[in-house]
């Protein structure tokens, strides 16, 4: 017969993924004629409970260069872009947010630029996609079956030893 306890462990409760598509504006000094290049760098986020929600705070670098001046002259303007997001992670069976959780961030697919914009009034528009998962990680219970009866020891029986104790040569030395 088998007995059943239970172990507590941490273990994911909960796991999500979420896109994001953002666009955003840039004011540049001079008024670009040309879009030669944009790149993210910098990404870093950090990830907290918020009530029965999951919140990201993050930033990233964002670099445009461009030219001005009817293409004779270039530069590069750069911005840091802040966000806070929202997850409304879905929690496993009778898991409990309320407890003691560790929140781990994950960037699925990194900032990334997906077009740029020239607007007047020295302004650029430029839209961002990222994907960032989450994954809750918290004390749950599994219950593991035992069984009472330990299994008998088996004799270990050394033949080579005892073959070893009987050719001993006397006159070795």
């Amino acid at each position: 017969m088998s007995l059943y306890k239970e172990i507590v462990t941490k273990a994911v409760i909960g796991k999500g993924k979420k896109y994001f598509k953002n666009n955003y504006k840039i004011t540049t000094s001079d008024q670009p004629t040309t879009i030669l290049g944009c790149w993210i760098i910098n990404h870093k986020f950090k990830g907290y409970k918020t009530g029965d929600k999951i919140g990201v705070d993050g930033s990233f670098d964002v670099n445009i260069w461009y030219s001005y001046e009817n293409d004779s002259k270039t530069t590069v303007v750069n911005q840091k872009i802040e966000y806070n997001d929202l997850f409304n992670v879905k929690l496993k069976e009778n898991a409990d947010l309320s407890s003691d959780t560790d929140i781990i961030v994950r960037t699925l697919s990194q900032p990334t630029c997906l077009g740029v914009n020239i607007l007047e009034n020295n302004q650029i528009s430029f839209d961002i996609e990222k994907e960032l998962g989450v994954e809750i990680v918290g004390e749950t219970k599994v219950k593991i079956a035992i069984e009472e009866d330990e299994e008998p020891w088996e004799d270990i029986v050394d033949d080579d030893i005892d073959k070893e104790l009987d050719e001993i040569n006397e006159n070795y030395i």
